[in-house]
């Protein structure tokens, strides 16, 4: 890779977004055959492993993802899930980096749940730009460019801008649709502060669950990139998760940014950001947060009389971050 930063402009960025869509969308007709030929497969638990063949697709999604980015654009750098776990672990930088998840929602993909995607982000200047997420079981793409706005297309129709309507106010949690996830780490310590989490989320105050904010439902879509993209649309009010890893959530990471939603990372990082004597911008995802494991992402709320949107948010990060447990992801 070349030692001299590549500049992008707004223009560089158009183009690299419309390469980007179609490299989603051929790898949209791959995870399609992978998913039917898994549905098809007789007994796979027991003669031939799920995760096997989920791993032989997520390596062939990667694969054909990165030999099409290396031949349009071999100076850029790459950081995929399957590259990662195989033991190629790139040092962040300022040059052009793509950041993929060929298939986030694996378990939705064994089981024919329609809820999995291609996460394809792009880093620059260690900080997500541009993002695309597509779900070919619904034929839906989502895409964002740093200050160009975001975007859902459905089928052939029309680009729609995100989100969908008008933000609304959101007064408390208790009015809040919020997204989590069970994760993968089933240990005792991790699925014990979760559910602790969850039951203060959606438990009634008033009927012996202390510290209970009575959401208006949890949901969980099994795939990171979506939950992010659903935040974005204005379907989901919030949502949280420890344990992602940056190629879960670069690509919806700007996609909501651009929607007007906010995302910040840990506890510690919100509070620290967000003290009376900081100048830290709690909404600002530095490198640290990106690669933090933790996120929480917030719609884009209205402007209220006495309260600005974006108070609004951190009013409520705040209030969610008071009702949730940490936990160290493994």
């Amino acid at each position: 890779m070349s030692s001299t930063v590549e500049t992008l402009t707004s223009s560089d960025l158009r183009s690299i977004l419309n390469f980007t869509v179609n490299l989603a969308r051929t790898a949209g007709t791959l995870i399609l055959e992978g998913s039917q030929a898994i549905q098809s497969t007789p007994d796979v638990n027991e003669k031939k492993n799920s995760v096997d063949l989920v791993t032989q697709y997520d390596v062939a999604v990667e694969v054909h993802v990165n030999n099409e980015i290396s031949k349009a654009y071999p100076g850029y750098g790459f950081i995929g899930e399957e590259s990662y776990s195989a033991g190629s672990r790139p040092e962040l930088t300022d040059q052009p980096t793509f950041c993929v998840d060929p298939i986030d929602g694996t378990t939705n993909f064994v089981h024919g749940f329609p809820f999995a995607c291609i996460s394809l982000g792009l880093i620059y200047q260690k900080r997500p730009v541009l993002g695309v997420i597509y779900n070919p079981f619904l034929d839906h793409l989502y895409t964002a460019i740093e200050g160009q706005g975001a975007y859902l297309t459905r089928g052939s129709s029309q680009p729609l801008k995100l989100p969908l309507a008008s933000p609304k106010p959101l007064s408390s949690l208790s009015k809040a649709l919020i997204a989590i996830e069970w994760g993968s780490d089933r240990g005792e310590a991790t699925i014990t502060g979760k559910s602790n989490s969850f039951l203060r989320l959606a438990g009634d105050p008033s009927d012996g669950i202390a510290g209970g904010r009575m959401a208006h439902s949890l949901r969980s879509l099994g795939s990171a990139a979506l939950n992010f993209s659903m935040v974005a649309q204005g379907g989901l009010d919030m949502y949280w998760e420890i344990g992602c890893w940056p190629w879960d959530v670069c690509a919806g990471i700007v996609i909501a940014q651009e929607s007007g939603a906010v995302v910040t990372g840990s506890h510690a990082a919100f509070a620290s950001a967000s003290s009376p004597d900081s100048s830290a911008d709690p909404f600002k995802v530095t490198p640290e947060i990106l690669t933090g494991r933790k996120y929480l992402v917030i719609r884009a709320i209205a402007d209220t009389p006495g309260e600005t949107g974006r108070e609004a948010q951190q009013r409520i990060a705040k209030e969610f971050y008071e009702t949730v447990e940490d936990i160290e992801p493994k």
